[in-house]
């Protein structure tokens, strides 16, 4: 018994913890006793209590963790993604981007029309907090009244227009108001920088730089810059960061590029003398057109009144319309080449065939055919030469409805040319089953059918080269698609009807205001009878005159036509002198103007300018020395040699007058050459220098 109470006592001392006295002098709980649920965790039926508590822990920690898979599968996987599409969309944003328009440039390289960068003004409207201080604060900007900036970004839209392609003066006055909600962004402008220089020809475009009219319009497709598709990022508001690549290095996105026929040079000269010729002759409008004959190139395609299609805007459709192209009309005498060419080809007439004129009066049925003069008898060369019309109805007949109509059909009368332009009017042909003997007398004349003047251009190049009908030209790149040539008359034929065109000018013709000394012209003048606004012929005219140059070989075709002049209507009176001034400009500027001392040795009929006085001066003058680095003493000199002197210098000088002799310059002999860019040389008798 004592040795069991001995091993209980020694039992309980050992399980008794030990105390530590603390330096205070109490005594601290044992560590054991300190730790939370030490009694639980001494005694096994805590123990047993707390695994399914651990057990739960565990299940929810695990069920948290395949959920918390389960949703990264979702997201990464499942809805990954719509949810990268949907954050692409609140970060970035697709622009279309419209790449700059193509150039338009003249034969010689000179821009014709060009793409400009601009500003334009949008607001978003949702983004503007004060719409009543941003309206006052825009309204003299845009020059609009506050209730009409109001109306606009009051709307609950996310995107208006305020105005497009303003200004730098107000695209800078808005970037400096720093309104809230109103942006600037860059679009592209079409500007011509020669201005009314071929101004109906070229055509415009509209604010979203789509061709409207002429060859902006032709060409659109070709022209227009082409849609690039730009990712860019935004931030919250929507504002756009970058651009990313500058759609200026993507080439592929500009238009293409135009290269016409067209000599600017020409086209100028040719508009500035149509407008003379008009203005003079209180004529209603002009149009002429100046061809290269051995290419079919057309050098010039004037019209009067002028446009400026850098202001569209403040003109009528009248004025803007390419007339030349749409519109058809009776072109009178002039036809009567084409009918002399026909009748010779079919070998029905020959140059000395004679017809009786009828001293001036032709009944046909109740009609009645005059001339302007009483002829008799008449070789069907002099027929051509005075321009008969009683000669000309007589020959028609004699050939045959179906025998002319067919010429004028294989011409390309009652067709459209091709040059494609849009609106162009094919004319009106009727057919020869329609025909009365009426018709085919009043065709030999011009009248009864119409046309415009590129298909009467067209038509007589096929004369100027040998018989042979090819398509007219105004664009060299893109190079058109080529077309086959076709003979219509013979080369001797042609030769024939040349040289009665010669007698037109050269001899005792209706064309003689057309010489120019030193060079056979051939021509045919027209004076139509235009069409009553009740039916029959009033009394307005259409004055028309149409020359070659040289007529030996012509280089040159040169068609003038002015419409309704009141002063007088015959277009030998009217347009011929035009056609003088345009071709001696012409030829001077091309380096083609015969030397005139040499020609007039040769003339057979020498001009005013041929006197001996004026020939000794121009002789002298042209024999003189110039003055080396300043602008040379060329009056009194010959055109020719003028016009070489300033050209070797680097300038082209603008010419004024009429003549072949230099009678005033500007800037003075002496000057220096950077002075000489607007030389300006007055033609006419010498009357001394300065």
């Amino acid at each position: 018994m004592a040795y069991e109470k001995r091993s209980r006592q020694r039992r309980e001392k050992a399980e008794k913890p030990k105390v530590r006295k603390a330096r205070n002098g109490y005594r601290s709980k044992p560590f054991s006793a300190r730790l939370p649920f030490a009694a639980d965790r001494e005694s096994p039926a805590a123990v047993r209590s707390a695994k399914p508590r651990v057990i739960v822990v565990g299940v929810v920690f695990a069920l948290l963790w395949v959920a918390l898979w389960g949703r990264a599968f979702q997201v990464q996987l499942v809805d990954g993604p719509e949810l990268a599409a949907m954050a692409r969309r609140q970060h970035l944003t697709s622009l279309t981007v419209m790449g700059p328009r193509g150039n338009i440039y003249d034969r010689t390289g000179r821009i014709m029309a060009k793409s400009v960068e601009l500003y334009s003004v949008f607001a978003r409207p949702l983004e503007i907090n004060d719409v009543a201080a941003a309206s006052r604060a825009l309204a003299p900007i845009l020059d609009r009244t506050p209730a009409q900036v109001r109306k606009l970004i009051g709307s609950k839209t996310t995107f208006v227009w305020l105005d497009r392609k303003v200004p730098d003066r107000v695209a800078s006055a808005v970037r400096n108001a720093h309104l809230d909600g109103i942006y600037l962004t860059t679009e592209y402008g079409r500007q011509y920088p020669n201005k009314h220089v071929a101004g109906q020809l070229l055509g415009f475009v509209g604010l979203d730089e789509q061709g409207l009219s002429g060859l902006e319009l032709a060409y659109d497709d070709y022209l227009a810059g082409k849609k690039v598709h730009l990712q860019v990022q935004r931030d919250a508001k929507g504002n756009v960061l970058s651009f990313g690549p500058s759609v200026d290095d993507l080439a592929s996105v500009k238009g293409g590029d135009i290269t016409l026929t067209i000599d600017a040079h020409i086209q100028l000269v040719a508009q500035e003398e149509l407008a003379k010729a008009v203005t003079e002759s209180g004529g209603k409008r002009g149009g002429c057109i100046v061809l290269d004959v051995e290419s079919n190139e057309v050098l010039a395609w004037a019209q009067y009144p002028f446009f400026n299609p850098n202001d569209y805007q403040r003109y009528g459709q009248a004025a803007w319309r390419n007339a030349l192209a749409i519109d058809a009309m009776e072109l009178g005498s002039t036809m009567k080449p084409f009918l002399m060419a026909a009748a010779l080809q079919e070998k029905v007439i020959d140059p000395d065939s004679l017809y009786f004129c009828e001293n001036g009066r032709y009944k046909i049925g109740r009609n009645t055919i005059r001339d302007t003069h009483k002829y008799g008898w008449l070789p069907a060369h002099e027929v051509l030469r005075y321009s008969s019309n009683i000669g000309s109805a007589k020959i028609a007949m004699t050939m045959g409805k179906k025998a002319y109509h067919g010429y004028l059909d294989r011409l390309g009368f009652g067709h459209k040319t091709s040059l494609d332009l849009p609106g162009e009017s094919p004319g009106i042909l009727r057919p020869p089953g329609s025909w009365r003997d009426i018709d085919l007398a009043t065709a030999a004349f011009g009248q009864g059918f119409s046309a415009t003047i590129p298909q009467l251009s067209k038509a007589f190049s096929c004369i100027a080269n040998q018989g042979v009908l090819r398509p007219l030209s105004l664009v060299k790149k893109p190079e058109p698609e080529a077309a086959d040539a076709v003979r219509i008359f013979s080369p001797e034929v042609s030769a024939q009807v040349l040289s009665m065109m010669r007698e037109v000018v050269e001899e005792d013709g209706t064309g003689t205001r057309a010489r120019i000394t030193g060079m056979q012209v051939g021509g045919k003048t027209g004076t139509a009878q235009k069409a009553g606004p009740t039916g029959g012929y009033g009394n307005q005219y259409v004055a028309t005159f149409l020359g070659l140059l040289p007529i030996e070989k012509p280089r040159y075709l040169i068609v003038v036509v002015v419409d309704e002049p009141q002063k007088s209507h015959y277009g030998g009176v009217v347009s011929a002198p035009a056609f003088h001034e345009i071709a001696v400009k012409t030829l001077a500027y091309r380096g083609d103007l015969p030397d005139m001392p040499m020609a007039c040795e040769k003339a057979d009929k020498p001009s005013p300018a041929c006197k001996p006085e004026e020939l000794k001066i121009a002789q002298a003058k042209a024999e003189a020395p110039t003055v080396q680095g300043a602008v040379p003493d060329v009056v009194g000199m010959p055109l020719r040699k003028a016009v070489e002197l300033f050209a070797a210098g680097g300038a082209v000088p603008t010419l004024k007058g009429a003549g072949e002799i230099v009678s005033r310059q500007t800037p003075k002999a002496g000057a220096e050459w950077k002075d000489a860019s607007k030389a300006t040389l007055w033609l006419g008798p010498a009357q001394g220098k300065g």
